[in-house]
C-alpha cells in the first residue's frame, strides 16, 4: 500500500509559479512510477505528467510542454511539479499517482494509487 500526500497548491497571478509536491509512504517508491493528472469542475480527469522510476524519462501533455517540470528524488520519497507561466485554464485539482509503470503511463487506469488532490487557482 502507498499513501501519497500532495501540498503546494494556492493561489497565483497569471504568470505565476507554484511547486506541487507528493509524499510518498512506502519505501519502495521508487519502484513506481509517478503522475500526475488535474481535474477542472466539470471536466474528466486529464493528464498532465509522468516520470519514470529513474527519473531518466518523463512525459508531458502538450498544454503544459515547456512550462511544467516533473523531476522526483527517491532518496526523499518525493515527486514534484514545477509550474511556470501560469494560465487561468491551469486552474484544477491536482493529483499525484503511483504506477507500478505496467502500461500507459498518461492513462489514470494505469496508477494503484492516488492522492487526495491539491486545488491549484490562477486567477487572470
Amino acid at each position: 500500500q502507498v499513501q501519497l500526500v500532495e501540498s503546494g497548491g494556492g493561489l497565483v497571478q497569471a504568470g505565476g509559479s507554484l511547486r506541487l509536491s507528493c509524499s510518498a509512504s512506502a519505501r519502495t517508491f521508487s519502484n513506481y512510477a509517478m503522475g500526475w493528472f488535474r481535474q477542472a469542475p466539470g471536466k474528466e480527469r486529464e493528464f498532465v505528467t509522468a516520470i519514470t522510476w529513474s527519473g531518466r524519462t518523463t512525459y508531458y501533455a502538450d498544454s503544459v510542454k515547456g512550462r511544467f517540470t516533473v523531476s522526483r528524488d527517491n532518496a526523499k520519497n518525493t515527486a514534484y511539479l514545477q509550474m511556470n507561466s501560469l494560465k487561468p485554464e491551469d486552474t484544477a485539482v491536482y493529483y499525484c499517482a503511483a504506477s507500478p509503470q505496467l502500461g500507459d503511463l498518461s492513462v489514470p487506469a494505469t496508477y494503484y494509487y492516488w492522492g487526495q488532490g491539491t486545488q491549484v487557482t490562477v486567477s487572470s
